[in-house]
């Protein structure tokens, strides 16, 4: 079958050891049949074992074994192919995975430092501030301090394959040949006479190059000599068994914490390494390498180095060629040095008809890049646009304050996510910053007039800077013009950090701002050398800091209407009027036709479900209120105190009664069911409390509160009559299930039929009210939904309506709008669109437009807020609203199969069965 290289639809697979590529094969005639045209996959590279999501990518060049063959993989494409789906495969070029140490690269630096051939591969510094860490990389990986480890025993040398490794646990790190003289020496000493060959191999280690000798000719000599010494002590060992036993007994001996030189001698070793052991707490201070956002165990490289670049997408270009390969989704675009540079490199290589998307976050009123070589970027945008248009802006202000008045104090969102950054660059992230104060400080000193700034007040300024910057990054590129938006964003947090700090002094923000955006014929110029590289670290700062400041913090802390708190969100929004919905949809129409729209994803907070459930509330402003004050005191008897606090504490709680709406069970809950409730229930606010970062963290977690909230959590949801909650939840639980249904169909049909590509996340072609991961990676149940897409064959709409809880309404929506979309694919890539408004008394109720291109044309016309037409919102509930049309040739409506005459069309009539249509003419 052929297959365009544009998709029309995608599904999403998460792959794992437990979903590998024999799995997906199985499922290709189902995703076929559903009418997708590619598979949108996680990433597929060789990755840390047990890895659940494929982005700590260890070798980039080989598929990851747990998923499979190549063989394993070459079945799937073939199986695509057969059915004409393509494949697009998510790529990660802005870090490598790195624990336990397994990477090849990261492995080989270890042991050499600066001399190894990878040395550059990865984003270290190895001049950092710390003095004791120079030519050496932090290595954060221990459970205590370096000390207490050591002598308690946490350290024991082994020799394995020619090698010597220290070994921790169940990771095992290289050491430096030439730190292992003292012990091969007592080796030889305890043969006498020593084999000539063992004498020989000593001499040998002793003429390697060091670990900070880093030109070309002797980085290469290290190499060569390196794997020789290797093999030789490997090859003595097996021909001479008393060498072996000797070397043995020497590493016991040195292993045996009875001797009293034991402590002393390991960490003389153990120092001498190009690396430096530490406990993980101390990485936020003193890292010097640049991470995934806080995570040790994802190193980043630098992939504006041609050779970076090419050793790392070998086997991905291989796949491409093949014709395996047809799309990529470029992972976290923003931690790149030269985002631009590497999209055309990409771009060249893969040729006009590669798709290729970018993760991007963009900030409110933020454009995708129009010199970016893209179809567009992974949609989180699509989804926040959705909730908002759902969300009715009179319930938002009344959410607000109730919001308020549970929590007895106001939170204002600019606020918190101020608050919220500066809490990162103190902690999680100080280590960057400092860095970036460090290097603001070097630049001072390149010239007379700036040298009395000060290295505090330096560090100072760009934390302030930054916390108040409005979007994740700026794209200042060397010797390129600078756009109009990168210096308005500039200005603006330069300008509204001085307005925060006025006791600070105005110079050392104006000095800042001329180091981001150099002023034209400055009469004090700095060393432009300098000021190139703070910029590409300040731009790589900004969006980590933004995304642990915002999504994994603030998103937390202000949970008025947490179906606002989505990735790209705007939890302050109070909704989206009709008229900037069409604005928006035509922009994209005219922009990006073929970006992604997505509802839910990997990373998303709540899924698709859940978010429509808890847009929902602010339709039942009232119900909410005295619901949430009711079980507030209902449940005072089962909250802690502790010190004169309460756990949970009222923001808290506050989530929890959202999160359990958004989540309840369909069939409500009852013994089967509650276990498992309970858990995810607690796990979520456990995750919650510590991004929240209030009362408990990832760095010091509060086991006492956390604690609390789940023995809170428990209580509520624990079987028996005399807990009254179950019961007075169940109601409004129902209600919202019923509204969210209908957000959820509303939103389903927009992206289907919105300009743009709309992707499937694994599973929510049914209903899925997942929570943050790791609950919404769970397994899929594949087998219920073959027989749901078979079972819609034998059901009217109004009877899968009527039992809308088995979700076949949701797959019978989907498979329609799929089908059609891959009849007329022309109508949805290139049609125009254009906003209709209806008449009548609910028109803000409706939401349609057309899609036309010449000889096909399609009305799309579905509800919101639909709270005041009671239930179901079908046929006289929509009184005199009507639509008028652009024809009054027949309307045939997708889903009923109906048709409609006419200039104008009742909704009344329209929404007789389904309270939705798609009308073709």
């Amino acid at each position: 079958m052929m297959m365009s290289h544009l998709p029309s639809a995608t599904y999403r697979f998460q792959f794992h050891q437990h979903f590998t590529f024999a799995h997906a094969k199985v499922l290709v005639p189902y995703l076929a049949r559903l009418g997708i045209s590619h598979v949108y996959a996680s990433p597929i590279f060789r990755a840390a074992p047990g890895s659940m999501h494929g982005y700590d990518v260890s070798d980039h060049n080989e598929l990851n074994p747990e998923l499979g063959t190549r063989e394993d993989f070459e079945a799937l494409s073939a199986e695509l192919q057969s059915h004409g789906l393509g494949f697009i495969l998510d790529f990660v070029p802005n870090h490598m995975g790195i624990e336990h140490a397994l990477n090849p690269w990261w492995r080989d630096v270890l042991e050499s430092g600066p001399a190894s051939p990878y040395a550059k591969y990865f984003d270290i510094d190895w001049q950092p501030l710390k003095r004791e860490l120079e030519n050496k990389v932090l290595l954060p990986v221990l459970g205590e301090q370096y000390g207490a480890t050591l002598e308690s025993g946490g350290f024991q040398i082994e020799f394995e394959g020619g090698d010597f490794v220290v070994r921790h646990g169940s990771m095992t790190l290289p050491l430096n040949p030439l730190t292992l003289q003292p012990l091969l020496r007592e080796v030889a000493q305890q043969l006498s006479p020593a084999p000539p060959e063992i004498e020989s191999i000593i001499t040998s280690i002793d003429h390697l190059p060091l670990s900070t000798e880093t030109a070309p000719e002797r980085v290469a000599e290290r190499v060569r000599e390196r794997q020789i010494i290797r093999e030789r002590l490997q090859r003595l060992c097996t021909e001479m068994p008393p060498v072996l036993d000797a070397l043995q007994q020497r590493v016991a001996a040195w292993n045996d914490r009875a001797d009293p030189m034991y402590a002393d001698r390991l960490d003389q070793l153990l120092s001498a390494q190009p690396y430096r052991l530490s406990s993980w707490r101390v990485a936020g201070e003193e890292i010097n390498y640049r991470r995934f956002f806080d995570v040790n165990t994802l190193a980043a490289i630098r992939m504006e180095l041609p050779e970076v670049f090419d050793a790392t997408h070998r086997l991905l270009f291989e796949l491409m060629d093949a014709g395996h390969v047809t799309g990529v989704r470029i992972d976290h675009i923003d931690g790149l040095a030269a985002p631009q540079d590497y999209l055309m490199r990409l771009r060249e290589r893969g040729g006009a008809d590669l798709y290729l998307l970018v993760e991007k976050i963009l900030g409110p009123d933020e454009k995708l890049r129009a010199t970016w070589p893209v179809h567009g970027t992974t949609g989180y945008e699509f989804a926040n646009q959705l909730v908002q248009l759902l969300v009715p802006p009179a319930g938002v202000t009344d959410i607000s304050v109730i919001y308020d008045r549970f929590l007895s104090f106001r939170l204002d969102y600019r606020e918190v996510i101020y608050r919220s950054k500066k809490v990162v660059m103190q902690s999680l992230l100080a280590s960057e910053t400092n860095v970036l104060g460090q290097l603001l400080n070097r630049i001072s000193e390149s010239h007379r007039w700036y040298r009395d700034f000060t290295v505090n007040a330096l560090t100072a300024v760009v934390r302030e800077v930054i916390a108040c910057f409005p979007v994740y990054r700026t794209y200042l590129e060397p010797d390129q013009p600078v756009t109009e938006s990168d210096v308005l964003i500039i200005r603006r947090a330069v300008n509204l950090a001085r307005r925060r700090n006025r006791a600070m002094e105005r110079t050392v923000f104006e000095f800042l701002r001329d180091v981001l955006l150099p002023p034209k014929d400055n009469a004090h110029p700095v060393d432009e050398e300098l000021r190139r590289f703070f910029v590409q670290k300040f731009q790589q700062c900004t969006g980590p800091i933004t995304a642990k400041g915002v999504e994994d913090t603030a998103f937390y802390v202000f949970n008025r209407l947490v179906a606002l708190n989505e990735v790209g969100g705007e939890p302050a929004a109070t909704g989206l009027t009709l008229e900037a919905f069409h604005r928006q949809n035509a922009a994209r129409q005219a922009e990006l036709p073929h970006t992604m729209l997505a509802t839910s994803t990997h990373d998303t907070k709540r899924s698709e479900d859940v978010r429509a459930r808890l847009a929902a509330i602010a339709e039942l402003p009232e119900e909410w209120g005295r619901a949430v004050k009711r079980w507030q005191v209902m449940n005072r008897k089962h909250r802690q105190d502790f010190e004169g606090e309460t756990a949970p504490d009222a923001n808290e709680e506050y989530l929890l009664y959202q999160t359990l709406l958004g989540a309840w069970p369909l069939e409500g809950l009852h013994d089967g069911n509650r276990e498992e409730f309970i858990q995810r229930i607690q796990d979520y606010m456990v995750k919650a409390l510590h991004e929240a970062k209030v009362n408990s963290s990832w760095l010091e977690p509060n086991a006492a509160w956390d604690d609390a909230v789940k023995s809170f959590v428990a209580a509520l949801l624990a079987p028996g009559r005399k807990n009254r909650f179950p019961q007075s939840i169940s109601p409004l639980a129902e209600r919202l299930a019923q509204l969210g249904m209908v957000n959820s169909l509303t939103q389903t049909v927009l992206k289907l039929t919105c300009p743009g590509v709309p992707d499937i996340y694994q599973g929510s072609e049914l209903w899925d009210f997942s929570l943050v991961d790791p609950d919404n990676r769970r397994p899929v149940d594949y087998e219920k939904r073959q027989q749901a897409l078979d079972g819609i064959a034998h059901a009217t709409p109004g009877e899968m309506l009527e039992h809308w809880q088995d979700g076949r309404i949701k797959m019978f929506i989907i498979h329609s709008l799929l089908t059609l979309r891959r009849a007329r694919p022309e109508l949805f890539a290139k049609g125009g669109y254009t906003g209709l408004a209806a008449t009548g008394i609910w028109t803000d109720k409706v939401v349609a437009f057309e899609r036309r291109i010449e000889g096909s044309s399609m009305v799309v016309i579905v509800p919101r807020h639909v709270s005041e037409l009671g239930w179901p919102p079908l046929g006289q509930a929509w009184h005199d609203t009507q639509l008028s049309l652009a024809t009054a040739a027949p309307w045939r409506d997708v889903f009923t199969g109906r048709e409609h005459a006419g200039a104008a069309v009742s909704l009344s009539e329209l929404f007789a069965e389904l309270p939705f249509a798609v009308l073709l003419a």
